[in-house]
């Protein structure tokens, strides 16, 4: 078994002769929290749907576990889209359901359990719940499973600064140690802290990566204030 759980190889991707992504070329190795950072429009969202084959590379090759995107990959992977997924007129019950029967590595108890801690009713209809709650409970169901590569778009962008603690304590308490989470986020002071590496991408080109702890010693600061020089207009 590889030390690499992901494989990026020279991706490029281009949307009406618009490169979104320009060589794009990494390896994230098991149990690695990384951070995927850039402003909107760097090109996060594009290579993590590549990733999910949501879309498909004009050029290079992804590898996750060493197996190409495909019907074999959904099982390796937790796809948290940057946008809201679910259904309001269901219930969180319901919704519970749903990804206890579509995935075989769904625990319905654990999802159950933090959304009681949360003091949602399990029967409220999705609809009813605040943003920030949806967001949770979004969340939940994505980090309830037992997946190898969770991928986190967005994660904190639309909630609020107690949501964000939440939902950053929530993916630190509940992947497997084994398991590596790849957050695309362009608000780096509220994820830093949980970091392992990071990924510096801007207009589609990776710009660096490097263990996190190593960059803030080599540059004397925090990796929110390396990124805020690097991106500065």
């Amino acid at each position: 078994m590889s030390e690499y759980i992901l494989d990026c190889g020279g991706i490029t991707k281009r949307f009406d002769g618009v490169t979104a992504l320009n060589n794009v070329s990494f390896r994230l190795r098991r149990g690695k929290i990384v951070g995927l950072l850039g402003p909107n429009g760097s090109g996060k969202t594009t290579l993590i749907k590549i990733i999910n084959k949501l879309l498909v590379p004009d050029e290079g090759a992804v590898y996750i576990d060493g197996i190409e995107p495909g019907a074999e990959t959904k099982s390796l992977i937790s796809y948290l889209p940057d946008r809201e997924f679910v259904n309001g007129r269901m219930s969180v019950t319901e919704l519970i359901g749903l990804f206890s029967d579509f995935y075989a590595d769904f625990r319905a108890d654990t999802a159950r359990a933090m959304v009681g801690n949360l003091g949602i009713d399990l029967k409220a209809k999705l609809k009813t719940l605040s943003k920030g709650n949806r967001e949770k409970v979004q969340l939940i169901m994505i980090m309830s499973r037992r997946a190898k590569l969770y991928l986190l778009d967005e994660p904190i962008g639309g909630v609020d600064p107690a949501a964000r603690d939440y939902i950053i304590n929530s993916i630190i308490t509940n992947y497997s140690p084994d398991a590596t989470v790849l957050i695309s986020t362009h608000l780096i002071a509220d994820v830093e802290k949980i970091l392992d590496e990071v990924i510096f991408i801007r207009e589609g080109s990776v710009l660096l990566h490097e263990n996190a702890d190593s960059l803030r010693e080599r540059e004397g600061k925090s990796v929110d204030a390396v990124f805020r020089e690097v991106f500065r207009c």
